[in-house]
């Protein structure tokens, strides 16, 4: 279990620290308050921000969205994530934008965070949990959730997870990229809207393909008797090969969407 980074990206001129403090340390969580909203850690395994301010000096609501998350251990080297987005604006692009998209595009998104703490987590038990700063660097204010999440843990759990079943002390061995990061199993077999649209998709892939096929032999059966002209010929051989190029289009975004997409650090 662990709580990441927060990041910002501004321009150079625009460029500054996320300033966060932390309040109300104790055995119940902590809250990390900053300029424009606050993030709260509720023990053991919960995590809401929310804005400073929901309602103008003019007494209107202003715009607002909270992030809800319940990261919950289920094996040593194992969660399961479960989160919302409360908000009070842009409904009806929520109800336009298909499930299956959002969770795809979501999927994106988690697959480098999912990746890099994997082996964090790795190096704070080769430095040993009471050690872990000496694994990493952490020197900006915007690094003090991480801190005072692992105080806590030291604190009040003793660095160990209350496991409902005895579970071995280590981690797992690093699995393959392809099992770490498969998305099959782990999401879309037990997603209704995502194993629905995964079964559409590969229909369209099989009808693109059929397509082609069908354009190209009705040319060679036709042999000139019913498409005399060229442009219906260059029409034709067109329509095949955009039915082809879709096909393999639709084929990877299946793969990487659905199935497995492959990190790589360098290009992040």
């Amino acid at each position: 279990m662990s709580v990441g980074c927060f990041t910002v990206e501004h321009d150079k001129e625009g460029g500054e620290p996320i300033r966060m403090n932390i309040e109300q340390a104790d055995i119940a969580g902590y809250l990390s308050a900053m300029d424009r909203g606050s993030i709260r850690f509720v023990a053991p395994c919960t995590i809401h921000g929310s804005p400073t301010v929901k309602v103008a000096a003019d007494g209107k609501t202003k715009p607002w969205f909270m992030v809800v998350e319940l990261c919950i251990p289920v094996a040593p080297g194992r969660s399961r994530l479960i989160w919302v987005f409360p908000r009070n604006f842009g409904l009806w692009l929520y109800k336009m934008i298909p499930r299956w998209l959002s969770h795809t595009v979501t999927n994106r998104v988690l697959d480098s965070d999912m990746y890099l703490l994997h082996f964090e987590e790795r190096k704070y038990a080769a430095a040993g949990l009471d050690n872990w700063q000496n694994a990493c660097y952490v020197p900006t204010s915007s690094d003090r959730m991480i801190v005072a999440f692992r105080n806590w843990f030291r604190k009040y759990c003793k660095n160990q997870v209350g496991w409902a079943t005895s579970q071995p002390d280590q981690l797992p061995p690093t699995p393959t990229k392809d099992k770490l990061l498969e998305r099959y199993w782990s999401h879309v077999a037990q997603c209704t809207s995502c194993s629905a649209a995964l079964k559409a998709m590969k229909v369209l892939e099989v009808a693109l393909q059929v397509a082609s096929v069908t354009v190209v032999g009705f040319l060679a059966v036709a042999n000139g008797t019913l498409v005399k002209s060229a442009v219906q010929r260059t029409a034709a051989v067109s329509a095949a090969v955009l039915c082809f190029a879709a096909s393999r289009w639709l084929a990877d975004y299946i793969e990487k969407s659905f199935y497995f997409v492959d990190y790589v650090h360098a290009d992040k």
